[in-house]
């Protein structure tokens, strides 16, 4: 076989792939939407919908119906708000300052970055409930806010640590060469390289903290200070059969923000992506 049919070969073994990959990847989500739709009897059945055949929007009308949606929504936008802000901040300075600089404890802090990540959060829910219980924060937006960093931090640390090493201190040098200062020649040539990296990890950590469930049952007990993942749970009960279909119309809507805020970033992130450093 000569190189261009087994080009060939690898090319539509690989597309292939990719197309399994995807339809895998996607299947949960159509499932998810086409459940939404169908009314609870048919959901029940043995015989699976595989398309909305009896179409209904009364599981929608239940879901958007709930009291305390508004409430559980505007908790998590606030909790998750926090936690972007915040984590992105202090992430940005720990990686420049891990990249760029070198000192003493530079190689055990970055050890430390991968042992934290290591911890399962289940070992640590003890813990962060008597010390939130201590500083009176339980059942508070700034509470949880603060539980989410520390679990955010890590990895968003380690991954804006690999962008920033891969600007070059050359760029900044030769800022500094054509006049600008250290810090103008950060942020004008080295920051808005790192954006794509501010944003990949912002995703990220959106992601984490929008459908972080264990520690908000934990730690946000009242009716009036539960998140979403909180408030979708509240659908499956123990006194009665599930149903599902309200479920899944309640799953839905909860992936409407995190949907919208990736359409919003992700342009930026691919175009910060493939931009370059210089201009040819």
């Amino acid at each position: 076989m000569t190189a261009r049919p087994r080009r060939a070969v690898s090319r539509v073994f690989l597309n292939t792939a990719a197309i399994v990959v995807i339809v895998a990847s996607l299947f949960p989500v159509y499932w998810m939407l086409n459940t939404s739709l169908l009314p609870a009897s048919a959901v029940r059945t043995t015989t699976p919908h595989w398309w909305p055949d009896e179409f209904t929007l009364s599981n929608y009308q239940e879901a958007l119906g709930d009291e305390s949606l508004i409430t559980a929504l505007l908790n998590s936008l606030s909790v998750t708000g926090i936690t972007l802000v915040v984590a992105l901040a202090f992430a940005f300075l720990g990686a420049i300052a891990v990249s760029r600089y070198r000192f003493r404890t530079r190689t055990a802090f970055i050890i430390a970055i991968l042992v934290i990540q290591m911890i399962p959060i289940e070992a640590m829910i003890i813990s962060l409930f008597r010390l939130l219980d201590g500083w009176y924060l339980l059942n508070t937006i700034i509470g949880l806010s603060m539980v989410y960093i520390a679990v955010v931090l890590p990895f968003t640390i380690w991954t804006l640590r690999g962008f920033v090493n891969g600007v070059p201190v050359d760029l900044e040098e030769a800022a500094m060469i054509d006049g600008c200062s250290r810090n103008g020649a950060f942020w004008r040539i080295t920051f808005p390289l790192l954006a794509p990296g501010l944003i990949a990890t912002g995703v990220f950590a959106f992601i984490q903290a929008w459908n972080e469930f264990l520690l908000a049952l934990v730690i946000m007990t009242r009716p009036e200070s539960k998140t979403l993942p909180i408030w979708l749970q509240s659908f499956v009960q123990a006194t009665k059969a599930t149903d599902w279909a309200v479920v899944m119309a309640a799953s839905t809507i909860m992936a409407v923000p995190v949907i919208v805020f990736f359409l919003i970033v992700q342009h930026r992130m691919t175009s910060g992506l493939v931009s370059g450093a210089v201009k040819g």
